[in-house]
């Protein structure tokens, strides 16, 4: 996807009329290529040289590529200026102030210009807007000399008190990018990293803890920062807690409406904690607040998350016995184009595993066959662990249509590939549950014998009911429903339920 198609997906239906309109106004002559250029590109259906052709009934690259770049600069001054508008008045009104107030300090109009100040200053305090502080202050000390109803000494406290709570959050940002960079190594590069040691030890090194002083985007992020050990260990347990209660400070934060975007991303981080802890009823009561969000400021956010919250949900419709529910919210998707091609190739997986409970083998196989991709493509794409899970259901799946030979050749490829990395990362368990798998294939009626089941027992290394992790406790009902001859879903709602009775 070029640049400019990749721009036109983020708009709303809404912002591209609105984007014609100012292509309109902003034409000088009766020329209008970009406008042409732009509902060809909104079409997403011709290739450059197609378009091209289309444009100027023969291939002149160059006016092509020279009306391409036009397009591209007004796209991006529309973006800027529609959010200026919307999302950043608060902070222009504050600038707005504080310019304002300078320039009668300039002119020695000081009780004037302290008046605005300390207006800049109410609405900054009010939205955490500690940089802009730092400025207000800055400036209110430079002129204090001017001004005889100024403590001096009490406007140093507050501004150094204000520098404290930048500096928290300076470092709070920094500690954010270098655990996002090492999630993404250990994700995409199979990184072997103890991340929740990592995280402890950094926040300590950069004295962070929880305050209601935090801005919204701090508190967001810190979020965000706990439940990175939890996706790289599956252990959501441990921080529902803390950011259920963290969320408490952020629903009441005065800059909630301001930070749409980071609020939407919480809401989610929450309804996918509490799914993989198997509370799916309070995992879709965030989900609902989740799509609320979505659909405010005219949905400018919608179709950027519109995939992570329709993945999720139809997680938790499969898992409290709505499988055709939950087939069909993804159906819906298995051809749409969309830049968050993660949650696409989840939702492929996801359907494909829905389909094989649902004892749709053909269909499973039908959407299987659009990877055509290497696994190092899909690796760098949707992570080594999206990668490992499709190979495993990809070795069920050819059990299931008995296609012998392809689960051999599959088999030895897994084995050759991921043994190594599987060891590494202490996940003795996916190797032993391929072993039962290969033992099923080569014998399915020793399955069923107390032998192979007690070997089954004895061989995992459980980790106790509630902390199980859904998708495990998936793979493991296919084995267990082979043991037992039992309808597939049916064991694996079993299995959840199980887990859920505490």
């Amino acid at each position: 996807m070029t640049d400019l198609n990749l721009i036109i997906s983020t708009l709303t239906i809404e912002e591209q009329q609105q984007f014609v309109t100012y292509l309109k106004k902003k034409n000088k002559r009766n020329d209008i290529k970009n406008i042409q250029l732009f509902k060809l590109l909104q079409q997403n259906e011709l290739s450059s040289s197609e378009i091209c052709l289309a444009l100027y009934n023969s291939n002149k690259k160059n006016a092509y590529h020279a009306l391409r770049k036009r397009v591209y600069q007004s796209l991006i001054d529309f973006i800027a200026n529609i959010n200026l508008e919307e999302e950043n008045s608060v902070d222009m009104q504050v600038i707005k102030y504080i310019l304002a107030s300078r320039s009668f300090l300039h002119n020695q109009q000081y009780k004037l210009a302290y008046k605005i100040l300390d207006k800049a200053e109410a609405l900054a305090e009010a939205h955490y807007l500690f940089s802009i502080l730092n400025e207000i202050y800055h400036t209110k000390i430079q002129y204090a000399y001017a001004n005889p109803e100024i403590e001096i000494n009490s406007l140093i406290k507050t501004f150094k008190a204000n520098q404290k709570n930048l500096f928290i959050e300076d470092q709070l940002n920094i500690v954010y990018a270098k655990m996002r960079q090492t999630l993404h190594n250990i994700t995409y590069k199979g990184d072997i990293i103890d991340i929740e040691t990592l995280l402890k030890t950094t926040l300590q090194d950069h004295h962070i803890s929880v305050t209601e002083s935090m801005s919204f985007k701090s508190l967001y992020q810190l979020i965000t920062l706990v439940t990175i050990p939890a996706f790289v260990t599956n252990d959501y347990l441990k921080t529902e807690p803390f950011i259920i209660e963290t969320y408490s400070i952020l629903k009441t934060h005065k800059s909630q409406s301001k930070q749409l975007y980071y609020h939407i991303q919480v809401l989610f981080l929450i309804a996918n904690t509490l799914f993989r802890n198997k509370k799916f009823k309070e995992s879709l009561n965030y989900l609902e607040q989740m799509e609320t969000q979505m659909l405010l400021n005219r949905k400018k956010h919608y179709t950027t998350f519109k995939l992570k919250h329709q993945f999720l949900l139809a997680l938790n419709a499969n898992y409290s016995n709505q499988q055709k529910t939950a087939i069909e919210i993804l159906e819906q998707h298995t051809n749409t184009k969309h830049e968050d091609l993660d949650s696409l190739l989840k939702i492929h997986l996801s359907l494909i595993m829905f389909y094989i409970q649902a004892k749709r083998y053909k269909d499973a196989h039908g959407i299987f066959s659009k990877f055509y991709h290497t696994d190092n493509y899909y690796e760098s794409k949707a992570g080594k662990e999206w990668v490992i899970k499709k190979n495993l259901i990809e070795i069920i799946l050819h059990i299931e249509l008995d296609n012998i030979n392809l689960v051999e050749s599959r088999l030895l490829s897994f084995k050759r590939n991921y043994f190594s990395y599987l060891k590494q990362i202490k996940q003795q368990r996916a190797i032993t549950y391929l072993s039962f798998i290969e033992a099923y294939y080569k014998d399915p009626p020793f399955i069923q014998t107390a032998e192979f089941k007690n070997k089954v027992q004895s061989s995992f290394e459980w980790v106790g009911k509630e902390k199980e992790d859904i998708f495990v406790m998936s793979f493991y009902a296919w084995l267990k429903s082979k043991m037992e001859n039992k309808p597939l879903y049916q064991t694996t709602l079993e299995l959840v339920q199980l887990a859920r009775e505490n």
